[in-house]
């Protein structure tokens, strides 16, 4: 190849890739346990180096990028609205490990997966995919963010959906800083009772206890067969509840009641009631599933009807009260 040409294709490559901060964000890499630690912190336009509170938002499941984009923009890195954030708050996320932090869509998979030969995950996703990773990563996260001089200390709020609901839960209980935790759309008994929920609902024949059966024998197993691994199910089958329980600061605990896990959500609550447990504030949204879509008498959810806007300045009005 002509040197010329191949250094003018270099060039263009490069220059053509798209980064974190032609978005607008702060982008951090880190290095912890052998993992590079992909962090990016979105602040109000011109405040970024104003000194300002912490909210660190916990993402749910799968293996995507943080940021997402098609010839159209950027997709939304947060469900909410990050901007009724931004006057108090820098807003803080961390990528998955293995995972490259912005992809365009069209190199993602099913459900914007970033997938590599034979439909994998990467093995670094894999063998970092469980609890006590995300939870030790993001502590060690928050502690480095906290010596910067435009974050202030004052207040560290922690949120989490999903799956980042449980990994939230157990953050707040290990590291004393976090002064406010919201627990969205997490089953605090276990992913595995969810689970069980909607196969109970489906008229399955109860599979999925010879399942978790077979989970529990190999807990600690980190080998991928096509989900999550038999440890990162074990993990988050436990219940977070016993960390909500423990918490003394404000917790808001926000979930649909069309949600696999919502009974699950009502046991806490009448367990919290019993236990004078009155730093824990629940806020049900009915009709609603596990993003609060609308559903209708199938379950069907209504993708038309986004609601997570309402979520988030909830969220957020919880947290001028509290």
């Amino acid at each position: 190849m002509n040197k010329v040409f191949f250094l003018i294709l270099i060039s263009l490559t490069t220059f053509g890739q798209k980064k974190p901060e032609d978005f607008g964000y702060k982008y951090i890499r880190l290095d912890y346990k052998k993992t590079k630690v992909d962090v990016l912190i979105q602040s109000k336009k011109g405040e970024e180096n104003t000194k300002k509170p912490l909210f660190f938002f916990c993402q749910g499941s799968m293996p995507q990028p943080l940021l997402k984009y098609d010839e159209t923009g950027l997709y939304g890195t947060f469900p909410f609205d990050v901007n009724d954030f931004l006057d108090e708050f820098h807003v803080v996320i961390v990528g998955k490990p293995g995972i490259p932090v912005i992809s365009n869509v069209k190199d993602l998979k099913n459900n914007y997966q970033y997938l590599v030969e034979n439909d994998n995950v990467p093995k670094k996703y894999s063998d970092n995919n469980y609890l006590d990773y995300y939870v030790n990563r993001n502590d060690f996260v928050i502690n480095k963010l906290l010596k910067e001089n435009w974050i202030s200390n004052s207040k560290l709020v922690v949120a989490g959906h999903s799956e980042g609901s449980t990994i939230a839960a157990k953050l707040a209980t290990k590291n004393d800083k976090v002064t406010h935790l919201i627990y969205s759309g997490g089953n605090p008994y276990g992913r595995i009772l969810s689970m069980l929920q909607e196969e109970v609902y489906k008229r399955k024949n109860y599979d999925l206890i010879e399942y978790w059966k077979f989970v529990v024998e190999n807990k600690d197993n980190l080998d991928y067969n096509g989900g999550d691994t038999y440890k990162a199910t074990y993990d988050f089958s436990q219940p977070s509840a016993i960390y909500l329980k423990k918490l003394k600061i404000p917790v808001l605990i926000t979930y649909g009641t069309k949600d696999w896990n919502a009974p699950y959500n009502d046991l806490l609550q009448i367990e919290s009631i019993q236990s004078n447990l009155k730093n824990l504030t629940f806020k049900p949204y009915f009709d609603v599933e596990h993003n609060f879509f609308p559903v209708n008498e199938n379950r069907e959810p209504n993708y038309e009807v986004y609601n997570w806007e309402n979520v988030g300045k909830d969220w957020k009005i919880w947290l001028d009260k509290n």
